[in-house]
């Protein structure tokens, strides 16, 4: 008798409690939403999204909108819509108890501003994703301009680097080997801004300092970029200092091993 009195008492209390978790998560659902918490993680200058364009996206799809209340967040959806926005790289959105959410998320940085020659701008980012550009920011990144035939389009460089046809008529892979480089090195990333393909596909890069022009040559391997970078370093930490930012006009990489360089006033090797 007494076995059946605890096992009766234990049932109520457990269905007491169940009832009254039920009516407090009722009560939850009905209360309006509090605005999210919102944390933005980026590396570099300028944030490419705010939490202010973050937010009125979210509005313009009304998946957030005046007066909402607990239930009606939809939380996958959210995270969904924000992941698919091309400046992020991931996003985690989540709720707290009572009327309490959050979104965190981490977006992409850009190392190169594209301008082909059929007047499309784009960016490209450290993990090679191609990124459109904005109205509203700006990155501070290598600028490419000239004979640039790649348009853009959602993917990934590396659908470039992995086949072989592609690799033959597409710049964006070489694009990538020189601006990923150059980000990472804090030298090159202070000495060069603006990088131009001519007709022949060589890059030509146009240094911050200095008034002469750097012959790159192809970029068709990460050996050889390392390569041609390794030599320009050499040569301005220890050959710039003694013969003078402006006695050259240009820095010539192309050749295997060896720096070839034109004084002012010389006219070019045929």
């Amino acid at each position: 008798m007494k076995m059946w009195l605890k096992i009766s008492a234990w049932i109520l209390l457990l269905t007491g409690v169940g009832v009254i978790f039920y009516l407090a998560n009722k009560f939850d659902e009905n209360k309006i939403l509090d605005s999210p918490n919102v944390a933005i993680h980026y590396e570099g200058e300028n944030a490419m999204l705010t939490e202010k364009e973050l937010l009125h996206r979210l509005r313009e799809k009304h998946l957030i909108f005046n007066d909402q209340r607990v239930k009606e967040l939809d939380i996958t959806f959210i995270e969904e819509a924000i992941n698919n926005m091309p400046e992020v790289k991931n996003a985690h959105v989540f709720r707290d108890i009572g009327s309490t959410w959050n979104i965190e998320l981490e977006l992409r940085k850009p190392i190169a501003r594209i301008f082909n020659r059929f007047s499309q701008s784009f960016y490209l980012d450290a993990d090679g994703f191609l990124m459109n550009r904005s109205d509203l920011h700006t990155a501070r990144t290598l600028v490419f301009t000239g004979n640039i035939k790649d348009k853009f389009q959602v993917g990934n460089i590396n659908e470039i680097i992995n086949n072989d046809s592609l690799k033959s008529i597409k710049k964006l892979d070489d694009i990538y080997r020189i601006s990923n480089y150059v980000c990472n090195d804090p030298l090159l990333y202070h000495l060069i801004s603006q990088v131009h393909i001519d007709e022949n596909g060589n890059f030509i890069m146009i240094p911050i300092v200095g008034e002469a022009l750097i012959v790159f040559g192809k970029a068709d391997s990460e050996r050889s970029v390392a390569d041609k970078f390794d030599r320009l370093k050499v040569f301005y930490q220890q050959g710039m200092p003694f013969e003078g930012w402006n006695k050259y006009a240009e820095i010539n990489l192309s050749y295997d091993g060896q720096i070839v360089c034109r004084k002012r006033y010389e006219q070019p090797a045929n």
